[in-house]
């Protein structure tokens, strides 16, 4: 028996993510690591939160949980009052494509497809309706109106992280997952990535979840929260590039101290 999503909160919540007791080990009993250990994390709708820690703390695992591109062994996840936690794949695989946009470092963009065909593809997967004058709305917002019949091939790194986010954006999403999305940016495609992302928030109401390593992009975000060996590990609210590099090297020192004393 298919077992259905549980819807938590209303439609229109004040909580868009929730997180509860979230657990996800990899690997068998000698070679088990735990990627997530037990993380409770709640973000409001309407939010852009960051989301960093040292190399290994469980920050893509949590995206991929909170997204629901993998399972987590334990725990909770809810999305938009949602539970997607504990459904088929199918279901889950259905509730990503209305409620979810997802932009990766490396794009992910189809070269046979054009910038516009790349943009509404999620709809035509979802078997949704496009709107033409809608995507050409999208895209002139991320500033692609002239591109809109160019292939991947002849745009420029940051010309396709903004196809990556009108594609993200097409949908509707309740929640847009980014994964390191300026990570193969020169600084100034960077930034104008990090403010459409911000833009996305603070004009349209949507929420984003962005993983980096990069306290240049984390200080876009309104706040930012730490993982250190799967666990959270504090929040800094309207971050600064010297407030969240100061907050990672601590938490480095952290990490290492454990390591050394043999925790």
């Amino acid at each position: 028996m298919v077992r259905r999503p549980r819807r938590e909160t209303p439609v229109g919540s004040s909580e868009a993510l929730r997180l509860v007791e979230v657990t996800k080990t990899y690997g068998d009993a000698e070679n088990a690591v735990t990627a997530l250990d037990g993380v409770n994390l709640s973000l409001p709708a309407g939010s852009f939160t960051a989301v960093m820690g040292p190399s290994g703390s469980g920050k893509s695992t949590l995206l991929q949980c909170a997204a629901g591109l993998d399972r987590p062994d334990h725990g909770r996840v809810v999305v938009d009052g949602e539970e997607m936690t504990g459904g088929s794949e199918a279901a889950l695989t259905k509730f990503r494509r209305q409620r979810i946009g997802f932009v990766f470092q490396q794009y992910n963009l189809l070269p046979t497809l054009t910038v516009a065909q790349n943009t509404v593809l999620p709809l035509k997967l979802a078997g949704r309706r496009v709107d033409r004058a809608r995507t050409e709305e999208i895209l002139a917002g991320v500033g692609l109106a002239d591109r809109m019949e160019h292939h991947p091939d002849k745009l420029s790194g940051g010309q396709r992280q903004r196809v990556a986010i009108a594609r993200a954006l097409v949908t509707e999403p309740s929640v847009v997952f980014a994964d390191e999305p300026t990570g193969a940016l020169d600084t100034r495609s960077a930034r104008d990535v990090l403010r459409l992302l911000q833009g996305s928030v603070r004009l349209h109401g949507r929420t984003v979840v962005m993983v980096t390593h990069d306290p240049m992009a984390a200080s876009y975000a309104d706040s930012v929260v730490f993982l250190a060996d799967g666990r959270l590990a504090g929040q800094l609210n309207a971050p600064t590039v010297d407030a969240v590099a100061e907050r990672l090297a601590h938490l480095g020192d952290s990490v290492n101290d454990e390591m050394q004393a043999g925790v």
